[in-house]
């Protein structure tokens, strides 16, 4: 009795690992759905860490969908750290379309870091992108605030290396301000805001992208400040200070000489006695010349204390009037 107990407990846990080892469920559902693969290559998915259902479920919606993909080529993916499943569904989507995608092409893209399926249904149905706003100014000087809508469309041939989304949007501000600003006037583009569309899809923008611009619609355009007129205002405020620099500058100029000149009297006035006494010593000026001369500026100096108290005299009076 213990011995057929130990059997069936034997036999079981053989049934279990059976079918822990071996995906038997997974198989039968490959062979239901017309997926040709045999069991020990389920086996050898697992011996080499590969989750079997990664593989086989792409396969079975590969098979279903009429593509021609291998599972070594599923299973060398996932090892490179492929997404397999995006990579099935770009496949058939692609398909649907009627695009040329390889599964090389497919897988290549995705292990660049790109969403393949994405890619691809952009390229189906393109995506509208929408800038920021971007400042231009034109020749008169009015500065134009403009929003644009751009619609794009994935180019799966240079999707590998090719600039995103973010060249394209810095491209078209470019495109936008260079053609705002060969403008003469802002109401010129105002008038006709198409032109700047024109303008800017035959300048090529999506060169080098991964992407290529079906249209560019200009969504919207407001009127922003008067550059030119700042700067005008500006350069006058600069001319001002510069003129008040030179004249300050010459101002201090004329106070320098005036001091100057000032020295140059006090330097005089300093000879004057020294002249007199040697007029006086040589004879060529008298003594009574002399007397004459102190009176003179005697008399002269007490008509101006004069003349000083009768002007204060009669400021006093004005104040108490």
């Amino acid at each position: 009795m213990m011995t057929t107990i130990i059997i069936a407990a034997l036999i079981i846990l053989l049934v279990v690992v059976f079918f822990t080892v071996i995906p038997v469920g997974m198989w039968i559902s490959a062979v239901a759905s017309g997926v040709k693969i045999s069991i020990f290559s389920l086996v050898g998915m697992k011996l080499r860490r590969v989750r079997p259902a990664k593989i086989v479920n792409p396969m079975i919606k590969a098979t279903k969908a009429g593509l021609d993909v291998k599972t070594n080529q599923l299973e060398a993916h996932y090892l490179a750290g492929g997404d397999v499943d995006s990579v099935v569904n770009a496949l058939i989507a692609a398909e649907r379309a009627s695009m040329n995608l390889s599964f090389e092409q497919a897988s290549a893209i995705d292990l660049a870091g790109r969403d393949v399926f994405e890619a691809v249904t952009m390229s189906v149905t393109p995506k509208v992108i929408e800038t920021p706003q971007i400042s231009a100014v034109a020749k008169d000087g009015i500065e134009l605030l403009v929003k644009a809508r751009v619609t794009v469309r994935t180019n799966i041939d240079h999707l590998i290396g090719g600039a995103g989304e973010a060249t394209v949007l810095a491209r078209v501000g470019e495109g936008i301000v260079t053609t705002v600003g060969s403008a003469q006037t802002h109401s010129s583009v105002l008038e006709n805001p198409d032109d700047i569309s024109k303008v800017v899809l035959e300048k090529g923008l999506d060169s080098g992208t991964a992407y290529e611009i079906m249209s560019i619609d200009i969504a919207d355009i407001d009127i922003g400040r008067n550059i030119g007129a700042n700067l005008q205002s500006l350069q006058a405020e600069a001319n001002t200070k510069i003129a008040q620099a030179k004249a300050e500058e010459r101002r201090a100029m004329a106070v320098a000489l005036e001091q100057e000149m000032k020295a140059e009297v006090v330097k005089a006035e300093a000879d004057i006695p020294r002249a007199m006494a040697e007029a006086l010593r040589t004879g060529k000026l008298g003594v009574l010349d002399y007397y004459n001369l102190k009176n003179v500026q005697a008399d002269t100096k007490m008509k101006n204390d004069i003349g000083t108290g009768v002007m204060k005299y009669v400021d006093s009076k004005k104040d108490k009037q």
